[in-house]
């Protein structure tokens, strides 16, 4: 019996060189070990938008945090934040934050049309018009998006009947690249 004891000592010592533990199965729920460099993750603005397109909101919001963590606060990481909030129904914070949006990029149509979106919401229809126009003179007119956003806010600030106290929601559509459409009941 006692002969047996080194050759158990032996066999402990040397199943405890190897790494049978330390190496990655495949088919394991946990993560795998090893460094992680920032460099090979997912873009979160590709992130947000996608999870915007699933209707997973908060999730895009935090994404767009990430990315403005990333890249700054660039017009396109807020656009992004601003449509999240605004799908969140945070109007005041989707308003201020597209608003400083088009303060960033000037020139970026998304954030220009988005911030259209939020004023239709808020029923402030006829700036609504001004930013539309804004942001289809800045495309081009090459989005139907924004040109038919375009078209349901004249047609909504020219309906003299229009009182202002309908209780209309309006629909926001993911487009892609931070575009989205506004879409009006029939």
């Amino acid at each position: 019996m006692t002969r047996f004891i080194p050759l158990v000592l032996l066999i402990s010592a040397l199943a405890a060189c190897g790494q049978a533990g330390l190496t990655t199965k495949s088919g394991s729920p946990y993560a795998p070990r090893g460094n992680f460099d920032p460099a090979d993750s997912v873009d979160g603005l590709i992130v947000g938008h996608r999870l915007m397109a699933a209707g997973e909101y908060d999730l895009a919001l935090e994404a767009y945090y990430r990315a403005a963590g990333q890249y700054g606060l660039t017009a396109d990481t807020l656009s992004g934040i601003g449509s999240a909030q605004l799908m969140l129904g945070r109007l005041g914070q989707a308003e201020t934050t597209l608003r400083q949006a088009v303060k960033e990029g000037s020139d970026f149509p998304e954030a220009w049309n988005n911030l259209g979106v939020v004023l239709m919401e808020r029923n402030q229809t006829a700036e609504a018009v001004q930013v539309f126009r804004q942001a289809y003179a800045l495309d081009s007119g090459e989005s139907d998006s924004i040109r038919d956003n375009l078209r349901g806010a004249i047609a909504k600030n020219e309906d003299l009947s229009y009182d202002g106290q309908s209780e209309t929601r309006f629909d926001l559509i993911g487009r892609g690249n931070g575009s989205y459409l506004l879409l009006t009941p029939s």
